[in-house]
């Protein structure tokens, strides 16, 4: 009955959050971006190639595997918004092709450099973009950082507040590993702005989650190291949803608002599960219920769940946890490249 009522507090307490910014998010709703990728009907009508819809990563990789060199660059220069964004292609393809496709697209110039890798692009909406740090092919560890609100292709490296942007955690990350690790900043879903509906329900956590579970099939194609997620505020959501599907070795949250699943045995997965929390995070208040639609369940870092604990006493609010000399950050580099429970602490 005790439990019963703190349900429903909580619940009212959603509902009144939810509430008070209602009227901003039902004006400004995300639709998640979905579909084939940009060029598929031109891609279609060119021969016998695997379907960016229904191959499944392993399925185009071998197809790759059949063609030579000349061939693979002809189709990435002819159908670069397709084989850019094609999970299972050749991983130095892809950055070729998306340089090309970056190349046609004014408002991302500067993700067009040489030396970028760029995994991953879509335009449309308010785009979306993955970047690698580090060879995906030689690394013998990789992660993958999975972003929460208010990024797209635009903001995932903006210079404020860096390391509450995938590309300024990725660098971090790899940074303090001393760049044992390959790190993705997977900015590859359509994220909620602000804090209102979107943030509060799962629609774009759950499209997110089929793209992450096929980014990182992609990666296991083509012989990339199963990596570790981090997964920070509703990009653990995301990773919530997606665990039982994705490719991973570790899946570590932080600053999360749940991962829709009462416990580490719901999450379905053989991955090792972490959670950070710092003492100043203010998604601590925000109420750990999942009603009628609107929450996502029970905290991750909290006792009952099951996941093992990651240090956060010297991070900073929301976005600390990379920052620099941080035991979060110091505790994330060990997780990264393979560390025990006893490298964690």
């Amino acid at each position: 009955m005790r439990r019963y009522r703190r349900t429903l507090v909580a619940a009212a307490l959603m509902a009144t959050l939810v509430s008070g910014t209602a009227g901003w998010a039902a004006g400004s709703g995300q639709r998640p971006v979905g579909g084939p990728p940009p060029g598929t009907a031109a891609w279609r009508h060119d021969g016998s190639l695997p379907d960016p819809e229904s191959a499944t990563p392993t399925q185009v990789a071998a197809f790759f595997r059949t063609l030579s060199a000349e061939r693979q660059r002809e189709l990435a220069e002819r159908h670069s918004g397709v084989v850019g964004n094609l999970d299972g292609a050749p991983v130095q393809l892809r950055y070729r092709a998306n340089r090309l496709a970056i190349a046609k697209d004014p408002r991302y110039q500067r993700l067009a450099t040489g030396d970028r890798q760029i995994i991953a692009f879509d335009p449309r909406g308010r785009g979306t973009v993955a970047e690698v740090y580090g060879d995906l092919l030689t690394a013998r560890h990789v992660s993958v950082v999975v972003p929460g609100s208010d990024i797209d292709a635009r903001t995932y490296d903006r210079s404020k507040d860096p390391y509450g942007t995938p590309a300024g955690m990725a660098t971090s990350l790899r940074t303090a590993t001393h760049g044992r690790t390959a790190v993705v900043a997977w900015a590859g879903y359509t994220t909620p702005v602000g804090v209102g509906l979107d943030a509060a329900t799962g629609e774009l956590a759950e499209a997110g989650a089929a793209r992450l579970a096929r980014f990182t099939g992609g990666l296991t194609a083509v012989g990339v190291a199963a990596p570790a997620l981090f997964c920070h505020s509703y990009g653990s959501v995301v990773c919530g949803l997606a665990a039982s599907e994705v490719a991973a070795r570790d899946i570590v949250v932080l600053g999360s608002p749940g991962m829709r699943a009462d416990s580490v045995g719901a999450l379905r997965t053989d991955a090792r599960v972490w959670a950070a929390k710092d003492p100043s995070d203010w998604i601590s208040k925000v109420p750990n219920v999942e009603f009628l639609g609107l929450g996502h369940g029970a905290d991750p870092a909290g006792k009952d769940f099951g996941a093992r604990r990651v240090p956060a006493r010297t991070a900073h609010g929301h976005t600390g946890y990379f920052a620099p000399g941080t035991d979060s950050l110091r505790a994330f580099a060990a997780i990264a490249t393979g560390g025990t429970d006893g490298d964690v602490r």
